[in-house]
């Protein structure tokens, strides 16, 4: 009652200035436009972004030197032993989408895993100084290894690395945009802004990462090198704490995989008791105009994946409906079946993330042991070589927008002139040729009557192709995995995009185990401790071999894919003023618009 007496009071501009998606400020209130989110809060998000970034690409890069040359391992060992961590920080980002939905908020969590994430940069930039946590140095072959204690207290800091990295990754671009309501007009167009930002802080925070503070590791030492990212990492929670009061926060809304166990649950239980699946009219939801999931949108019933329709017939009228372990409701079934939809196309993509692994390991082992030299004076630090990569993603992703976007916009009627699917789908075939590039340039770099005087130069086009690569098939992904995410799967979404990273990383570290177990070990097989006598180009070949085969599939599951709208082809092949229902003026708002500047690097 007493609402209802203040509501013809409430002054209509007050009203107005509230968010309409639910978020609120620190004080547990709707949030207040004029006093949160926006551009007031948006810096601190950024910086953190900087910050980690920065941190993770001055550890990845340089790890595997420091692993060679401080730690007494082989290159093959260390190699396997990087993909090993990269693709453990990745795939925990769904650990922590998982509890940012579930239980603890993204801001929460952000903030949480930022902290594991210092303490482990702390005890590795220990680690680095500290004689007695390494081994002795190596001056003859064969070297002493390092002891159990030593190798347990690095992978120890590396592994809260990487639980940091899985904490904070799938939360922090989510938080950004939770900032920022998508209902009103001027918001969405800052929103836009953001995501360029969010971009360029990542890709700063790489090349950074990869310039600058490769270079104090090598004037400084490794204590340098690790120290000052911790610092920044440091400063970076002291930052993102200090914009507390202007943020918006999105209450935790429950696990998107306890409802997919559910469907499975209930839809399995209802199988044995001989239900079938009506249309769609006969399936139980709620009368409400939002679903039963907190603050989500109801979704249409699909004919695909029927069976799972059974989760939503209600066989025992005396059943409880509130209880979702015994009837579930058509929005349930539908963001299950939405993602069950994107598996094969998520499967198919991950070879990519194989050839992106070498980025930090091989690649940076062959640039070591070639001529670095620019000018009389100034030696390039072979990790940061992958500088060519970052900055051809800078450079490219601007002309794809600014221009070719438009050229195709106008041939295709599409309004991202190429699907999402053809995008990635471009960037998978660039791949192939990236690989290729690298096992010429390696044949060539072992046929050279004097190796270490081959300019690392050559090794610019397998790195500008790979960067190519990857801005057409990991923006595209991130187009991809939204445009069909549902409201409770977004944060699910971008970790499994992530994940994927992560998974290919593992699976580079298999290759090469393969190989060395079937070519005859480091002594005498493809790939060994000395890259000179190695056959690096027959692991690059084989790559090559995995690209294109990766890519053919590809073709195909592309070409059967249906959408979330039960489409098949690709994804958002309307023209945009076609898409229709509330999902479709989101889009024409230009969310999915400012998303493609989100690189893979986040």
């Amino acid at each position: 009652m007493e609402g209802m007496e203040l509501e013809p009071a409430v002054d209509l501009q007050q009203k107005e200035s509230l968010v309409s998606n639910g978020c609120v400020d620190i004080r547990g209130r709707i949030a207040d436009k004029q006093r949160t989110g926006g551009w007031k809060a948006s810096p601190f998000i950024i910086v953190n972004e900087v910050a980690e970034r920065l941190a993770f690409f001055a550890i990845a890069v340089n790890m595997v030197q420091y692993l060679v040359f401080q730690m007494n391992q082989s290159v093959p060992q260390a190699a396997t032993h990087v993909t090993n961590w990269i693709g453990a920080a990745y795939v925990l980002t769904i650990l922590g989408a998982f509890l940012a939905d579930a239980y603890l908020g993204r801001f929460t969590t952000i903030i949480f895993f930022s902290s594991v994430y210092t303490v482990g940069m702390v005890l590795l930039t220990v680690s680095a100084s500290i004689d007695s946590l390494r081994p002795p140095q190596c001056t003859t072959r064969p070297c002493e290894p390092a002891s159990r204690s030593q190798t347990t207290f690095l992978y120890g800091a590396l592994a809260l690395i990487a639980l940091g990295t899985g904490g904070i990754k799938p939360c922090v671009s989510s938080f950004g945009a939770d900032q920022f309501d998508e209902a009103d007009e001027k918001e969405v167009q800052k929103k836009y802004s953001f995501f360029n930002w969010f971009f360029f802080a990542i890709n700063m925070g790489a090349l950074l990462g990869i310039t600058v503070l490769v270079y104090i590791q090598v004037e400084k030492g490794w204590s340098w090198g690790f120290g000052v990212p911790t610092a920044a990492m440091f400063c970076s929670i002291v930052i993102l704490a200090a914009g507390i009061p202007y943020y918006r926060f999105q209450k935790p809304t429950g696990s998107a995989f306890t409802r997919f166990l559910q469907v499975i649950v209930v839809s399995m239980r209802n199988h044995f008791k001989g239900v079938e699946a009506g249309d769609g009219a006969e399936l139980y939801e709620v009368k409400t105009i939002l679903s039963d999931i907190l603050g989500y949108r109801k979704i249409p019933h699909t004919a695909q994946y029927r069976f799972l329709d059974k989760a939503a017939v209600r066989a025992d009228v005396e059943a409880k409906i509130q209880s979702r372990w015994r009837l579930c409701t058509v929005t349930q079934v539908e963001e299950f079946k939405s993602f069950i939809r994107i598996l094969p196309v998520w499967a198919s993509t991950i070879a990519l993330s194989i050839s992106f692994a070498q980025l930090s390991t091989f690649f940076i082992s062959q640039a070591f042991i070639m001529d670095r030299k620019l000018g009389p004076h100034f030696l390039i630090p072979a990790g940061s070589i992958p500088v060519f990569s970052a900055m051809n993603a800078l450079i490219l992703v601007p002309i794809y927008e600014k221009w070719m976007v438009p050229i195709l916009r106008r041939r295709t009627g599409h309004r991202r002139g190429i699907t999402s699917l053809q995008r990635m789908g471009f960037g998978l075939f660039v791949s192939i040729f990236a690989l290729a590039s690298a096992a010429f340039v390696e044949k060539k770099r072992r046929d050279h009557p004097k190796q270490s005087t081959m300019s690392v130069f050559w090794l610019l086009p397998q790195f500008f192709l790979i960067g190519s690569a990857e801005v057409f098939t990991y923006v595209g992904q991130l187009e991809f995995f939204y445009d069909e995410a549902t409201d409770g799967t977004r944060s699910l979404s971008s970790a499994m995009f992530l994940s994927e990273i992560g998974i290919g990383s593992w699976l580079s570290t298999a290759i090469v185990k393969i190989i060395e177990e079937t070519t005859g070990g480091e002594e005498k097989g493809w790939l060994r401790n000395d890259l000179n006598k190695s056959r690096l180009d027959y692991f690059y070949w084989l790559l090559t071999g995995i690209n294109g085969v990766n890519f053919l599939i590809y073709l195909w599951v592309a070409r059967v894919y249906k959408g979330k709208g039960g489409e098949g082809g690709s994804v958002r092949d309307e023209p945009m003023e076609e898409l229709g229902g509330e999902a479709g003026r989101e889009d024409d708002e230009g969310e999915l618009e400012s998303k493609v500047f989100y690189d893979y690097k986040n």
